[in-house]
């Protein structure tokens, strides 16, 4: 796939995530996320902050905090938080009209805005489907290279199957299940490990913790 047909990926699953922030309630907007830490207004400014932030700006901000992510991210995020939930849709609206991705890397982009939406979704009943050609790129991202997530590792010696499309990748003990479980599990969201199966479902749970 090609950088153009990636930004359009990008750009569909961040209006489908629009589509989901728009109908919320206020109140909504203070629920938890599978991000620990972080409500959902948090994962919208982290998202803001992902597609408004262009390589320079990423590594000054990265040795400004020690190169330490959390705290990387932390500070980034800030910038993007508003002082109220409209004020922080609004940025994410206008970070969905550029075209700039953390390293440059659409795929690493994808990856972010499709994970984090179902961070928002899962735990709180919404519902937010995101497009198969998206799930497929990010699944192959995922499972060939450590990004923003230790993805690539944390399925070294497992191969994995999608039960609802013709993905497969890596070679060892079989971990079964939707490609979007499957990609969700590669981003370390324990939420997905119940819906897994096969003999090494046990050991990638084990492995996020």
């Amino acid at each position: 796939m090609d950088d153009a047909a990636r930004w359009r990926l990008i750009d569909e699953e961040r209006q489908r995530l629009d589509n989901v922030l728009a109908a919320l309630q206020p109140g909504q907007w203070e629920l938890p996320t599978l991000c620990e830490d972080w409500d959902v207004q948090h994962v919208v400014a982290h998202l803001s902050a992902a597609g408004s932030t262009a390589t320079p700006g990423w590594l000054v901000n990265m040795a400004r905090s020690g190169f330490n992510t959390d705290r990387h991210n932390t500070r980034l995020l800030a910038g993007q938080l508003g002082r109220d939930f409209s004020e922080t849709l609004a940025r994410y609206r206008l970070a969905r009209t550029r075209r700039i991705a953390p390293l440059g890397s659409s795929q690493g982009l994808l990856g972010e805005v499709l994970v984090h939406g179902q961070d928002i979704a899962r735990p709180n009943n919404l519902a937010l489907e995101p497009s198969a050609p998206a799930v497929r790129e990010v699944a192959e991202f995922f499972a060939a290279k450590d990004c923003a997530v230790n993805s690539k590792g944390l399925v070294k010696g497992l191969a994995l199957v999608a039960l609802d499309n013709d993905f497969a990748t890596g070679a060892g003990p079989e971990v079964r299940g939707s490609l979007l479980d499957l990609v969700m599990a590669m981003a370390g969201r324990r939420e997905a490990c119940p819906r897994l199966e096969g003999d090494g479902a046990a050991a990638l749970a084990a492995r996020i913790g």
